[in-house]
């Protein structure tokens, strides 16, 4: 283990007894009678999630035999089971698909050596401060033989891969800013250049980042016990529980519990409110359909209001040194065009698409990656239990589509034939609020955020919101 050489510390130096302290069981109290010389590591949260209870998360697969498989399979490849994977596993589709395709742009044949692909992953994740993922990164960089001189900063890497810097923070902020002359650039920087093949790979790797980083933040994703900020030697604070019961994250579950009925009495009916406004949207529908023109201004309405919606409160996060070394321009992000009054263009989806365009050059010069993302894409927008909360049989397209259209139309991406006068309908101001702060500034997500919104849905439906990010 990581930390090993730090458990040197023995026990009879301390003044006092663990029985002194805490209540503590049988198996416990045998245990600690053992001098074994070393401290025990205890894991600092409850479970994969902040956000989720651990009960709710291993209990996945232990009633989905497919999820299981799915989860040996990862094991057995990566040699370990990261909580991303453990709670993306509410959704074994998705999961399938997205560590398929994880598999692939980090292990097998592409134009990027398995270091680059690996520090590229670093720098992506740093970008928006998630030292979850640079940790798990700068180890599989190390485990591949990649110079750990690179991890004390990016002025520390090739000029090839700082020159991506640039690159990194316009696709993580302000993607509508890209122009030909960034990709030109890197193109043409003699020695330095990059050949198209691997620059489309390494903008696979960032945006890939990118958005993992949103899912991690907001999803609440907790470091494991043997990576750094995931343990602690320390012991509880609290007497009432055995040591070992507070250490699994047992201690305060009939809090929980008492906390979460406690929510459901106070916003019963949420989730009827709901789809009723969907009735109404579906049958307005088909009574009567907005021009374009409406369409047109519905759109640039909504695209103003969502630069209004506050991402947090104004307290600012300041990355840690660990993670702010491997990006430049800290202060680069979504949030100072809004707060400036800059128009974010309108980048209509009929004129260049994924379906059209993207699919066919990442396909061409990258081979089998436009497939796999294509699969991650749609098994995205199209996933759905026909669940909302309690209710079963319910059509949720016209949700899922507000949520997926309400992201891009944040960086001002139009679909002509989708009337974004829905969204208002169909999203409140807490989930926008969230969903905002999970795309733009996930470093900035709470476990208050999360809770405000969707108060009658299942974990795993939450989750499901996601994974359109």
């Amino acid at each position: 283990m990581k930390h090993a050489t730090a458990a040197t510390e023995t026990i009879e130096n301390n003044s006092f007894t663990v029985t002194e302290v805490f209540k503590i069981c049988t198996q416990c109290e045998r245990l600690s009678k053992k001098d074994l010389g070393v401290r025990i590591p205890r894991t600092l949260g409850n479970g994969p999630s902040r956000f989720i209870p651990e009960k709710e998360i291993l209990q996945v697969s232990k009633v989905d035999p497919r999820t299981q498989s799915i989860f040996e399979d990862a094991f057995a490849a990566l040699g370990r089971l990261d909580n991303i994977s453990l709670v993306m596993g509410f959704h074994p589709q998705y999961l399938e698909s997205f560590l398929r395709t994880q598999h692939y742009l980090l292990q097998m044949d592409g134009p990027l050596s398995l270091h680059y692909r690996h520090y590229i992953g670093i720098m992506a994740a740093a970008r928006h401060q998630c030292s979850y993922l640079v940790n798990l990164h700068v180890n599989d960089f190390l485990q591949v033989g990649g110079d750990s001189k690179w991890l004390n900063g990016l002025d520390g890497a090739p000029q090839k891969l700082q020159a991506l810097g640039e690159l990194n923070k316009i696709l993580a902020h302000r993607p509508w800013l890209l122009t030909k002359a960034h990709i030109e650039h890197l193109l043409k920087a003699e020695e330095h250049s990059w050949s198209l093949a691997e620059l489309i790979h390494a903008v696979v790797l960032l945006t890939h980042y990118h958005s993992l980083a949103s899912f991690t933040f907001g999803c609440g994703i907790t470091p494991e016990i043997h990576s750094n900020g995931g343990h602690t030697f320390r012991p509880p604070s609290l007497s009432q529980y055995c040591v070992c019961d507070i250490a699994n994250g047992n201690g305060h579950g009939h809090l929980e519990e008492r906390r979460g009925n406690h929510q459901v009495s106070e916003v019963s009916g949420e989730v009827e409110v709901l789809m009723e406004r969907m009735k109404q949207l579906q049958e307005c529908r088909d009574e009567e359909e907005a021009s374009q023109e409406e369409m047109a201004t519905r759109f640039e309405r909504e695209k103003t209001e969502s630069m209004l919606v506050a991402t947090a409160e104004d307290e600012e996060c300041v990355p840690s040194r660990d993670v702010s070394r491997h990006f430049e321009d800290p202060s680069y992000g979504y949030k100072d065009f809004s707060r400036r009054g800059e128009h974010v263009p309108t980048f209509r989806v009929q004129d260049y698409s994924w379906e059209d365009h993207g699919y066919s050059l990442v396909n061409r010069l990258y081979p089998d990656v436009g497939q796999l993302l294509d699969e991650k894409f749609q098994m995205a927008y199209n996933l759905t239990y026909n669940t909302m909360a309690m209710h079963k049989d319910v059509d949720t397209t016209m949700l899922r589509r507000a949520i997926w259209n309400y992201i891009h139309c944040m960086f001002g991406i139009r679909y002509d034939d989708y009337d974004y006068g829905e969204i208002n309908q169909l999203l409140d101001r807490s989930f926008k609020v969230y969903i905002k702060t999970m795309v733009c500034s996930p470093e900035k997500t709470t476990k208050r955020m999360y809770e405000s919104f969707w108060r009658q849905f299942q974990h795993s439906e939450k989750v499901r919101g996601q994974l359109s990010i």
